[in-house]
């Protein structure tokens, strides 16, 4: 993998890891037109890129991380834990099912909920519009909802925002607990892939490792803001739209 894929990759990795959109689906696209076979030393950058955008999301909500916010964070790691113990269970299974038709359908099946759900919800009836206002019970949902995230395909932010909204958790508020949440899942997977495949960044291009490291942790920070700025205007309807487009021409690449 050179620089140039390293970057491409990096933007990918850094715009769809925060956006209920699936950055699977995206990097199998990204990976055919590069020509970029999933090979150890890839497993490894993508594992240096993860923490780039667990690092965006630390740096943006530098102000949660800390003992004033104990309440909150105990509901974060409330609702990784039900993702924890199941997808350690079913991670054999998983690999199993991954292959691009599921991912395809999964962006297809996430489009139409997403549009169905904005369609009923009302956010000033939301019973929690900040972040500090979700409840013991909607952590659990969101929590419950992540699961789902272990089909290819259907996206963390998208199975926890969803989540969080059906359960009476306003728009902006749901986002930005998926954000939260994101930490410790990330934190818990990309330390786990690091142990497998640590031996592989010898012999690497730590060069291009370094550059996409940059690009995925700016693109990440820039994404994060942008979003929270259209959630105050616009709805997630227009992610449902582009989720089943995508999953359109992923199952035409068949």
């Amino acid at each position: 993998m050179d620089i140039f894929q390293a970057i491409i990759i990096g933007i990918i990795e850094g715009f769809t890891e925060f956006l209920p959109i699936s950055s699977t689906g995206h990097m199998i696209v990204a990976s055919k037109f590069l020509g970029v076979e999933q090979s150890a030393v890839v497993k490894a950058y993508e594992v240096i890129i993860q923490f780039a955008a667990i690092l965006a999301v630390m740096l943006l909500y530098k102000d949660k991380i800390n003992l004033k916010e104990i309440d909150l964070w105990s509901k974060i790691v409330t609702a990784f834990l039900p993702l924890a113990i199941v997808g350690f269970i079913l991670k054999d299974w998983i690999k199993e099912i991954f292959n691009v038709q599921t991912v395809a359908w999964m962006f297809i099946l996430g489009g139409v909920i997403f549009i169905v759900v904005e369609y009923f919800h009302k956010d000033e009836n939301s019973s929690s519009k900040e972040i500090e206002e979700v409840t013991w019970k909607q952590a659990i949902i969101i929590g419950l909802g992540q699961i789902l995230s272990l089909v290819p395909g259907t996206s963390r932010a998208g199975s926890t925002i969803i989540a969080g909204m059906v359960s009476g958790v306003g728009r902006k508020a749901s986002t930005e607990f998926s954000f939260l949440l994101a930490i410790p899942v990330m934190m818990a997977v990309s330390g786990y892939d690091l142990l497998k495949h640590y031996k592989d960044f010898i012999g690497a291009d730590l060069t291009a490792f370094a550059v996409g490291f940059v690009v995925a942790f700016i693109v990440a920070y820039i994404t994060i803001k942008m979003l929270i700025i259209f959630l105050q205007r616009f709805t997630f309807v227009a992610f449902g739209i582009y989720r089943i487009l995508f999953g359109v021409i992923l199952l035409m690449m068949l």
